[in-house]
């Protein structure tokens, strides 16, 4: 299953972004979630290397110690997902990772351009067959 993420950084500028979901409970249960409606965040940045939102909602958990890297979409306690341009360990539940970043038509850099500085909005809706 995959996700979009339309973002809007600081700035105004807006970019839509693809993403495969895990195969997992927690990728599940969040496209579930999505099934029928589209979710709005805001989402905050967190030490220059994610941006994070609180879900209206809590998620089943599968927690395990990853090292993350720039594209990954992580969940955190249940209800904060989180979209990593840079490297963070600690024990996520994996929700996805995005496309772009997976098969080279984006780089680190373009990611981090495109999330900006600051703060974004973002709205992620599932992507239907």
């Amino acid at each position: 299953m995959k996700i979009e993420i339309q973002v809007m950084n600081e700035s105004g500028a807006t970019a839509r972004l693809f993403a495969t979901l895990a195969e997992n409970s927690s990728a599940q249960a969040f496209a579930e979630k999505l099934r029928d409606n589209p979710l709005a965040l805001d989402m905050v940045d967190y030490s220059n290397f994610e941006k994070y939102g609180t879900l209206p909602f809590k998620l089943v958990q599968n927690d395990e110690q990853i090292d993350t890297k720039c594209g990954d979409i992580m969940l955190t306690w249940g209800n904060t997902f989180v979209i990593y341009y840079d490297h963070n360990s600690y024990r996520f539940s994996r929700l996805g990772f995005l496309d772009a970043i997976e098969d080279g038509t984006m780089s680190q850099t373009d990611l981090k351009a495109i999330l900006g500085k600051g703060d974004v909005k973002a709205v992620i809706s599932l992507v239907k067959n």
